[in-house]
């Protein structure tokens, strides 16, 4: 043990001799015994005005101690199931054991391990990523001081320099969670590639527009007024006014960074929020009077917008580089390459009193007499393209549809060009109120066709027959009905009349008899 402590304090040792630190002899007792030093103790009195001139405290002393990596149980026999098991089977094999050996439940003094290890395979296996590492590389997956096959494995996947942090090798020097990767990082800022040109981009403005629904069939172009941020004119971006240049920054002496000193003597490098990294400014009183150094103004402009055929409600249209420039003036490196935002215009479709849309369907309803649902007939219907007649099969009811293909909008963003359809759906219309005749005829037709179930008004089929008079105040065509179905009352009637008319004929014909006898 005693030649491991003092490996252990060898680059301690070398330190402390660079620094001429090693001719004191408690200082050499506490190296010998494998104490570790602290860097921001190596500062000799005179690098320190501040310090105390006697300090009776020991000095700092750790012991060399190594962890020892807890060797876990094969997780597929602390569940006790195959390599080759399930997810679920391995769940269900979980579940079963951490109800047995829970130490609410298990009093056994074992259980309480016994429950860990079982947690720690489930946690393993349950993991498709960790899993998959135990099967490759086996308890070393999970090793933190094992390679695992990696060379780097012990520094963060192949940062030499991430082991030394907090718990690195230099532990007792760099602690406070300090980490190189922190330092090298903070010298970068917008200038971490030096061979790489500066983009700056600016951002996105919207507008909305509103169309008709014709207009959203058959395409458009609206003019639209937007205030974008755009390149100052007078200063060409620069934000310099004429003749002047920029100088370099005072905040960082040029170099883009600042530097911050934290305690323990390092030094930490962050950007220059002065300059923003460019290292130069634009001097007072040198600004462009019009961007006041910014190299952008907000101007007021309109554009012309071209709508596609067949778009829809909501959507929005995106017009590259119509957009806010970038701020190129003050803080901006003069090399960089500005590149303007886009402008998206969100479009509104109104409602139309005829068409409804689905997609690239569109509806119409028409709506069609009793008597041609009835009949059958031809109407005519409305498209984006003008009128067509439509014919209407005998015995249409209400919501029977016909479609006619390619009458619809346009097909965008889709595979499959070309048009939609328009669809037709019938509605019957029903009468609210019937004439005399009307009822008549459809009562005569409910006679006709057997309807039992219909309400009579009219009584066309059964007047009182023996009244011999209640035909001689009905409608013509009610009449014409009896006449038709042989009504008794009107048969009486017209075998009278018959009659009444033969003994007419006689009485003439023996008038006529007589007037000849005498002559």
């Amino acid at each position: 043990m005693s030649n491991l402590l003092f490996k252990a304090a060898a680059p301690a040792r070398a330190l402390a001799k660079s620094h001429n630190l090693s001719g004191g002899p408690k200082l050499q007792q506490c190296l010998r015994k494998g104490a570790r030093l602290h860097t921001a103790s190596f500062r000799s009195r005179a690098e320190r005005p501040n310090a105390r001139k006697e300090h009776n405290a020991r000095p700092s002393q750790r012991t060399f101690h190594a962890t020892n990596t807890l060797l876990q149980k094969d997780p597929y026999k602390a569940l006790g199931v195959d390599k080759s098991a399930t997810a679920a089977e391995i769940k269900k094999a979980y579940y079963g054991l951490a109800k047995k050996f829970h130490p609410d439940t298990n009093k056994d003094p074992t259980a309480k391990d016994k429950f860990g290890e079982i947690q720690t395979a489930y946690e393993i296996l349950s993991d498709p990523k960790k899993r998959e590492q135990y099967d490759q590389f086996g308890d070393a997956s999970f090793d933190p001081n094992a390679a695992g096959g990696n060379p780097f494995a012990g520094a963060a996947g192949g940062n030499p320099f991430a082991g030394f942090g907090a718990q690195g090798g230099f532990g007792g020097g760099f602690g406070g969670g300090f980490n190189f990767e922190d330092l090298f990082s903070a010298f970068g800022g917008r200038r971490s590639n030096p061979f790489q040109q500066e983009i700056l981009v600016g951002d996105n403005i919207e507008s909305h527009v509103s169309i008709s629904f014709m207009e959203a069939a058959k395409g458009t172009s609206k003019t639209i007024t937007i205030t974008p941020v755009e390149s100052c004119n007078t200063c060409s971006g620069s934000g310099l006014k004429s003749g002047a240049q920029r100088s370099q920054c005072h905040s960082c002496e040029g170099t883009g960074t600042r530097v911050h000193y934290a305690q323990g003597g390092f030094q930490m490098a962050s950007t220059c929020g002065t300059c923003g990294g460019t290292g130069s400014t634009i001097p007072k009183n040198s600004e462009c009077r019009t961007c006041a150094g910014q190299g952008v103004v907000r101007n007021k402009k309109t554009i012309t917008v071209d709508i596609p055929a067949g778009i829809e409600d909501g959507m929005r249209l995106r017009i590259d580089g119509a957009g806010d420039a970038p701020i190129t003036g003050r803080s901006t490196s003069p090399d960089a390459r500005a590149q303007r935002g886009d402008l998206y215009v969100f479009v509104r479709v109104a409602t139309d009193p005829k068409f409804s849309r689905e997609g690239s369907n569109i509806l119409y309803t028409a709506n069609i007499p009793l008597t041609t649902a009835i009949l059958g007939g031809q109407v005519t219907i409305p498209t984006l393209d003008g009128t067509v007649n439509l014919k209407v099969a005998t015995g249409t009811n209400t919501g029977d549809k016909v479609t006619l293909p390619g009458m619809g909008m346009q097909r965008l963003g889709s595979r499959r060009a070309g048009s939609g359809d328009l669809k037709v759906e019938f509605r019957v219309k029903m009468p609210k109120s019937l004439s005399a005749s009307q009822r008549t005829i459809l009562e005569m037709l409910a006679d006709e066709m057997d309807d039992k179930s219909a309400r009579r008004v009219m009584n066309v089929s059964s007047p009182d027959p023996k009244d011999p008079d209640s035909h001689k105040d009905e409608g013509f065509l009610k009449s014409m009905w009896h006449n038709l179905t042989h009504h008794p009352a009107h048969e009486k009637d017209a075998s009278g009349a018959s009659g009444s008319t033969g003994e007419s004929t006689s009485d003439d014909k023996g008038k006529k008899e007589n007037k000849s006898a005498s002559d």
